[in-house]
């Protein structure tokens, strides 16, 4: 799995980023439905990985993801920011996936 960060997502993720603290993680969050086949694709920042997330190299970014959930994704996708509508959106040159990423800060038991 790839993910290519458009300059204005890598721009907003950036400073997220800087300190190295914190990791992203595209998460197929299934919270709330129940069922795997209706999880919703997810940014995260996350302090370190789990035993079953894999590191995958992005552009300009690696982030995490789990492997079991790479099913459900392209190989090569795309990470936008729209400033008008305040969102990320996840593409694919194939499909959106949605146009409303959400992006869950890392968690105050995390700091």
């Amino acid at each position: 799995m790839h993910i290519t960060f458009t300059e204005s997502a890598a721009s907003r993720l950036a400073p997220l980023l800087a300190d190295g603290t914190a990791k992203l993680k595209l998460l197929h969050d299934t919270e709330g439905c129940g069922c795997v086949m209706s999880g919703v694709p997810t940014l995260q920042l996350v302090r370190e990985a789990t035993v079953d997330d894999k590191e995958a190299i992005g552009e300009p970014f690696p982030f995490l993801y789990e492997p079991r959930h790479e099913v459900f994704y392209e190989p090569q996708l795309k990470v936008d920011f729209n400033l008008a509508s305040n969102s990320f959106s996840l593409r694919s040159d194939n499909q959106t996936y949605t146009t409303q990423l959400r992006l869950i800060p890392l968690q105050s038991t995390e700091r």
